[in-house]
């Protein structure tokens, strides 16, 4: 892959992210965000755009804000470019301005996701590996106080220790857990690995042995394997895997591997890898909904899973040195790359790369659906990518 042509294509999508998708005012994000009790908007990123009635709307935007915030971090320290950080900083306000300060709630996002009124422990989670990194990249505490105090929060009110879970949804105004809802399952979440990064901040082991019963879990309930169907998003009823259910809970098991060197996570992690070298289509692209067997339907791609994979077969690479996984590395952010809109004729997209095409509805509308994930996950492997050259990995010319 020619690094100069991955660098534009980086750098238009830090513009896109930071430009057209990137909410400088105090206002809702589309009639989704209307609906949340989110009262502060500044910073937050767009999170969904229909390119045939050009509108924007918002589904979960703390956890994809924080993803965003990572991304910048990560492009900033891979090209050199301190204005990214001050982005990072930006978009960073938005979340410590939706933390609770005080109460029971102290130290709680208020993440909303799945209900606009109700938060999601795994988006809460999903946020906090941009302040960590934030954190360390400028060297300002606040940050990663911030998310050392969610992290506790989602340990001391929805960690159940007995069966290894977290519970997934809870109700801010009533401080209660929701049971019983279509999105609350009671999940072993992995994701990012933040409880021990937690724990290698704080040196509280308790952080660390919430990691460790979490993928004590995961072990047992793996199926396929390298993935989780029986958890959602997943769905063992419809043989319908998430694309980027085996990112979240797989990935993080090469970080338990090495500060445990415990080699069960080791294998976990690359049993995940060869999943996604499996998922993979012949053009680098997955699909939202991956059958058990690999099969997938006609429609509703997912280039976010295809940038993940990128995530995953880079680390993969710098553990192993097997430079055979270049081929679908390459393919993955290939793929990536050719779903850019480079010159569009609306100026909204310039920069985004696409995540979804929709089924025909029986009209010319333009099919095309924006997702921030798709962007801001690719700046993420396109960034590790372009740092793993530099280090000098068994890459191709």
């Amino acid at each position: 892959m020619d690094r100069e042509t991955l660098k534009n294509h980086l750098e238009n999508a830090v513009h896109w992210l930071t430009g057209a998708a990137c909410n400088r005012e105090n206002i809702p994000i589309g009639p989704r965000g209307r609906q949340m009790p989110t009262t502060s908007w500044r910073g937050a990123i767009r999170g969904e755009y229909r390119a045939a009635t050009r509108q924007w709307d918002s589904f979960c935007p703390v956890w994809h804000t924080g993803q965003a915030v990572k991304a910048l971090v990560l492009a900033a320290r891979t090209l050199n470019r301190p204005e990214w950080l001050e982005e990072a900083k930006f978009c960073a306000q938005f979340l410590l301005d939706n933390q609770f300060t005080e109460g029971e709630n102290a130290g709680l996002i208020a993440a909303y996701e799945d209900y606009p009124d109700r938060v999601n422990t795994s988006a809460i989670l999903e946020c906090l590996d941009g302040l960590f990194l934030l954190s360390a990249a400028t060297g300002d505490a606040s940050y990663s106080t911030a998310a050392l105090k969610a992290l506790y929060w989602v340990k001391d009110h929805m960690w159940d220790a007995k069966i290894r879970r977290f519970y997934d949804v809870y109700d801010p105004v009533r401080r209660r857990i929701i049971h019983g809802v279509s999105c609350a399952q009671n999940r072993p979440l992995l994701d990012d690995a933040v409880f021990c990064t937690g724990w290698k901040l704080s040196r509280d082991a308790s952080l660390l042995q919430v990691a460790l019963d979490t993928a004590e879990t995961l072990l047992t309930d793996e199926a396929p394997p390298g993935n989780w169907i029986k958890y959602l998003p997943c769905s063992a009823e419809r043989d319908s895997i998430h694309p980027r259910h085996a990112y979240w809970w797989g990935n993080p098991m090469l970080d338990l591997f090495r500060e445990t060197g415990d080699v069960r996570y080791k294998e976990c992690f690359l049993r995940s890898v060869t999943w996604y070298r499996k998922a993979l289509r012949t053009d680098g692209g997955l699909f939202r909904s991956t059958s058990s067997d690999f099969s997938t339907d006609s429609f509703g791609h997912a280039t976010s899973g295809s940038a993940c994979a990128a995530i995953m077969f880079l680390r993969y690479l710098e553990l192993t040195r097997d430079a055979g996984i270049a081929s679908d590395l390459e393919r993955a952010l290939a793929f990536c790359c050719r779903m850019q809109f480079i010159n569009p004729a609306d100026p909204a997209l310039k920069g985004a790369v696409l995540e979804k095409v929709l089924p025909p509805d029986g009209t010319d509308d333009s099919p095309y659906h924006i997702r921030d994930l798709a962007t801001i996950f690719f700046i993420q492997a396109a960034s590790e990518y372009l740092r793993s050259v530099k280090d000098g990995l068994p890459l191709p010319d």
